[in-house]
Formats: C-alpha cells, sequence, structure tokens
C-alpha cells in the first residue's frame, strides 16, 4: 500500500460482503507487510473474518467490541498500551500496528453517544505522528443516522472498497468538535445534603465522606477504591489550580454515580490545556498525569476549566451489585 504516516478511516457498510470487503484485503495487506493486525469487532464479524482469512486467521488478534469498548477513555488507554507493546519487530525494528476498531453504539445514552463520538475524533490526534492504521467499521442497517454522520466528521477518510479510499468531505477539526461536544454539557448541580466542602490542607476528610456515601449505595470495594482515587486526583487539581477551596457534590441516579467538583478558581491559573485528559501523557513527564488518572478511573468525565472557576463531573456506572 505504500503508506505512511497516521490513517484512520470510516468503512460504512451495509451487508456482510461490504464488511469483508473493506476490512479483508486490509488485514492481508498488513499480515503480508509484517504489520500487526487487531481486530476488534462485532463477535458476528469476528466470525465472518475469522473464516474469510482461512490459514491467515491465526496471525490476527481478535476481541469482541463488547470486551473492548467500555468507556471512551479505558478504551483510549487500551489501544494505546496495545500499540506501544506492539509497535515494534523481534529485532527492535518499527512496525506498523494496524487496527479493525468498532464502537459499540447500541444502547447507549444521548450523553454517553456524543463522548463516544469525541473519542473518535481524539484518535486523529492521540495517534498523530505515529505509522498506524486505524479502520473502523459502522453498520448502516442497525446504527441511527445521526452515529454514521459523524463517522464522516470524525475521520479524515472513509474506505470505498478493497484498497479503495477517498477523504471525507466533512471531517472536522477535532479541536472544533470537541468544542462541539462540551455545548451539550449539563450544567453544575445545584447544592445539596450530601455537599462536601475541602480546602488547602483539609481535604482528608473527603475520602471518608466518599466512603461512606459509596457503601451506603452498595458500591463493590474494589469500584469503590477507583472512585476514592479519582474525585481525590480530582480534588487535588482544584485545590492546586483552583484558589485551595471548593466543594465536592454526591449524587446517584438509576446509571451512575456522580461526583462532580467545583471551585472557585482563581485569575492567576494557566490556561487549562487542550483535550484535558483525554490523551496519553508522555511516562516520563512530571506533571501532566492527574486527569489521565481521573478519566481512566471513571466511566465518562466532563470538564469545564476556567480561571473563573472549574467545574469536572465524574461518571461511575452502577453495577449489579449497586
Amino acid at each position: 500500500m505504500g503508506r505512511t504516516g497516521f490513517v484512520h478511516q470510516a468503512l460504512c457498510y451495509g451487508t456482510d460482503d461490504e464488511f469483508l470487503e473493506g476490512t479483508l484485503t486490509f488485514a492481508r495487506d498488513g499480515l503480508g507487510a509484517g504489520d500487526t493486525v487487531l481486530a476488534v469487532v462485532a463477535s458476528r464479524n469476528i466470525a465472518l473474518l475469522d473464516e474469510a482469512l482461512g490459514h491467515r486467521s491465526g496471525e490476527v488478534e481478535f476481541i469482541d467490541a463488547d470486551d473492548w469498548y467500555g468507556c471512551p477513555s479505558r478504551t483510549m488507554g487500551q489501544y494505546n498500551a496495545y500499540c506501544a507493546a506492539h509497535d515494534t519487530d523481534e529485532t527492535g525494528r518499527p512496525r506498523r500496528v494496524r487496527i479493525i476498531g468498532e464502537p459499540v453504539w447500541p444502547d447507549r445514552t444521548d450523553f454517553e453517544t456524543r463522548e463516544w463520538m469525541r473519542y473518535e475524533s481524539l484518535l486523529n490526534v492521540a495517534f498523530a505522528g505515529t505509522p498506524h492504521w486505524i479502520v473502523c467499521p459502522y453498520d448502516t442497517r442497525a446504527l441511527p443516522a445521526g452515529v454514521v454522520r459523524s463517522a464522516i466528521r470524525t475521520h479524515p477518510e472513509l474506505v470505498l472498497g478493497a484498497r479503495e479510499s477517498a477523504p471525507s468531505g466533512r471531517y472536522a477539526d477535532p479541536a472544533d468538535f470537541y468544542a462541539e461536544c462540551d455545548r451539550g454539557q449539563p450544567c453544575g448541580l445545584p447544592a445539596g445534603r450530601d455537599d462536601v466542602p475541602f480546602a488547602r490542607g483539609r481535604s482528608a476528610h473527603v475520602r471518608r465522606a466518599l466512603s461512606a456515601y459509596a457503601r451506603g449505595l452498595g458500591v463493590p470495594e474494589q469500584r469503590m477504591y477507583d472512585m476514592v482515587a479519582a474525585v481525590y486526583e480530582a480534588v487535588d487539581n482544584s485545590v492546586r489550580f483552583g484558589g485551595g477551596r471548593g466543594v465536592l457534590r454526591l449524587r446517584s441516579d438509576s446509571d451512575f454515580v456522580i461526583c462532580e467538583v467545583s471551585d472557585d478558581g482563581t485569575p492567576a491559573s494557566a490556561a487549562a490545556p487542550p483535550f484535558p485528559g483525554h490523551l496519553p501523557p508522555d511516562p516520563r513527564a512530571v506533571n501532566g498525569h492527574g486527569m489521565w488518572v481521573v478519566r481512566q478511573l471513571s466511566d465518562l468525565v466532563t470538564e469545564a476549566l476556567d480561571p473563573a472557576g472549574s467545574v469536572v463531573r465524574l461518571y461511575f456506572r452502577r453495577g449489579a451489585a449497586v
């Protein structure tokens, strides 16, 4: 194929044959070039591709999409870790990773769907400068029209067939798309009886209050530890960059435990970095890991970071044990 640099394509398919036309040659070309090939797709598409690849099927790693696409930030982390572990061959030479990655869209709320759209857009930033190649299948038979339309805006290219593609005429710059997603965020929570104020040097009680709240809801112990660690990281950021004081608001609904950390800000605060916590940080960097950790431990996160006052809201899915 002779392409270099990061490639991110959407494959909008309406039949099994169209799925195979857009993925089979892609996988075979990758194996022929010595690339790592990973297919994270719906179970029925695993069966289709596995059979079509024949004796070469064992050279492709298959993962059921339902086991991979749990939440956007952790999926981003999984792909980043996978590529880092497979981007060299046995001799240490650089190697391209080819991914067929099919997000799971059914049964998502509007909020979740928007965050998955944001994730698809941010892949263009996270993997910019790498040689990797991602093809994202979209099943037009089953997906809402809005989800399919979003693929045209979050992928620079569209797959048209075996070894055929074209630029997307409606591709949106990730920064612009990110801003659009932010406009759909919910407003801040009103004051309530479960609010927990905190301040510099007096935030340890946040752990105790949150642990008690989670136990009262029946949150499993390990998930409670994740919740406490993520919220405390957000509180620490608020203390350091948001004027030294703020409030933690705790709520729950049928789907999530919601933890909102807000502060009054400080005019001296530096401008928020672009895409805060969405992109894998440099492991050698001293700073810049806080929001990444928050997102990895949470199921969904929204943020409005501003010198005049910031609001970070963490969502933790309520499991069967809750």
